[in-house]
């Protein structure tokens, strides 16, 4: 079984101020976006469609602003309101966790909304810009609660090559021993906690990076370098991000004070199924209109 190396989530001390290493990764997720969209103005398509540098930059400015708002108001509300609403003060206390990327996305979404009707764009011509520098910063969030040692995933057979140990696990480890005696009896767990005081896990924060972060980057990257319909580029984002985050969800432990929902599935996958579903009707709707329109207005 491999051991999780259970980093230090302080990356650097200045006296009584620390710097996070969740908090880097943040950072490392928009100076990656930032390069990827510079990168991106040397395409000859990208390029005639007015794009500067000016534009990238208040691009992240808006980006930063609904991350952070919306991951936290998302969090908030998708998957602890009863515990914000009788604390409402703790809303404000991000340096104890909670951020939600569902919220996150919300948040941008009405973010390049505003952005767009400053720039007298429509929303999906910022929307399919902004669509390959998701992925990275992705990554690096995903990243980020990996170093922590959290949102680990689901207790695993531990023969199995990527079952992991994590540190931090241990409270939930022995609640989920005592209620799953059959399968621990398969897999033989007691005898494993026993020894370790955990359970082996799914790293599924790296399941995260490899296809909400990697994966999706290298589509969105190859699917844009040409030029496609307005839309297209936001639309295999949809897609690709519900379907990476949908199945990752069947290996990663769902939140305890949620479990699962209806039909077996998490918060996380019935927040993923709309983008899925609205991803494959604008995909549509932008090929149709694309087909529709003038030669010269077909693609972007």
């Amino acid at each position: 079984m491999l051991i999780h190396p259970n980093f230090d989530p302080i990356a650097i001390h200045f006296g009584p101020l620390a710097v996070r290493w969740y908090g880097l990764m943040y950072l490392v997720g928009f100076v990656l976006a930032v390069v990827i969209a510079r990168l991106r103005l040397r395409l000859p398509h990208v390029a005639a469609q007015g794009w500067t540098t000016k534009d990238i930059d208040d691009i992240l400015f808006y980006g930063v602003l609904g991350t952070i708002l919306g991951g936290r108001l998302g969090y908030v509300l998708f998957y602890k309101a009863d515990y914000y609403f009788a604390h409402p003060l703790d809303v404000f206390k991000v340096w104890q966790g909670g951020m939600s990327f569902h919220g996150g996305f919300l948040g941008v979404t009405l973010a390049m909304i505003v952005f767009a009707y400053q720039r007298k764009r429509t929303w999906l011509q910022v929307t399919d810009f902004v669509a390959p520098m998701v992925p990275t910063g992705l990554a690096a969030g995903r990243l980020g609660n990996f170093i922590n040692g959290e949102l680990w995933g689901r207790v695993t057979d531990p023969s199995a090559p990527w079952a992991m140990l994590f540190q931090n696990s241990s409270n939930d480890d022995a609640i989920w021993l005592a209620s799953h005696p059959q399968l621990a009896a398969k897999w033989h767990l007691a005898d494993v906690f026993a020894r370790y005081h955990l359970l082996p896990r799914h790293p599924s924060e790296l399941y995260e990076i490899a296809l909400e972060g990697i994966a999706l980057f290298f589509v969105l990257w190859f699917f844009t370098r040409k030029p496609r319909p307005v839309g297209a580029a936001s639309a295999v984002f949809l897609i690709g991000y519900g379907l990476a985050r949908f199945t990752v969800e069947f290996a990663r432990e769902p939140d305890d004070f949620l479990g699962l929902l209806a039909l077996g599935l998490s918060m996380g996958q019935w927040l993923s199924l709309p983008m899925i579903v609205v991803g494959i009707a604008v995909l549509v709707w932008s090929y149709r209109r694309a087909r529709m329109a003038p030669a010269g207005a077909r693609a972007q």
